[in-house]
């Protein structure tokens, strides 16, 4: 086991704003009480505009692993998804230990600011096409009891300055 991994601790919410900061992307964040559901989420949609996401963090049957961001009310079929996104098989719910490991966060706090988390891109990170329709995206900062509020475009040079390549694919139905 790769012991200086294990001592890396997650990057925060602090460092998040600081490599936006540096990168030159406004950013806006509210706090708020922690919030694991979409539903739960709702109450804020009247303070905070602009597209709110939903995450789901998925591996194929030969462990490669994806982040897909969509729309919070958009519907991700599990059974078909896979051909979209280029997985081997069909894709299952990722484990929460690898949810850590990866991208630094919690089981109600996945965002696709945890790319900035996974330094040995492990994780490919698609958005989809019609989330990418709204000027504002709104995700939480590594963290549940906060939004981050983020231009669309500026989410994918984010994604891109992580290290990743930003996919941007039709993945709701």
């Amino acid at each position: 086991m790769d012991m200086q991994r294990d001592a890396q601790q997650p990057k925060t919410d602090t460092d998040l704003f600081a490599f936006l900061d540096s990168l030159g992307i406004a950013h806006t964040t509210k706090e708020h009480a922690p919030v694991f559901t979409v539903a739960e989420s709702v109450a804020l949609r009247d303070e905070i505009p602009g597209g709110h996401t939903k995450n789901l963090f998925v591996k194929d049957k030969k462990d490669n692993y994806f982040l897909l961001t969509v729309e919070e009310n958009a519907t991700v079929d599990l059974k078909t998804v896979h051909g979209i996104i280029g997985a081997a098989g069909r894709v299952s719910f990722g484990k929460p230990e690898k949810l850590m490991e990866y991208l630094g966060v919690i089981p109600g706090a996945v965002t696709a600011f945890g790319a900035i988390n996974d330094t040995g891109l492990n994780v490919k990170v698609i958005i989809d096409e019609d989330l990418m329709g709204y000027e504002v995206i709104n995700a939480h900062p590594l963290r549940n009891d906060a939004t981050t509020s983020i231009a669309s475009n500026d989410l994918l040079r984010f994604i891109a300055a992580t290290g990743h390549e930003p996919l941007v694919l039709k993945v709701t139905a």
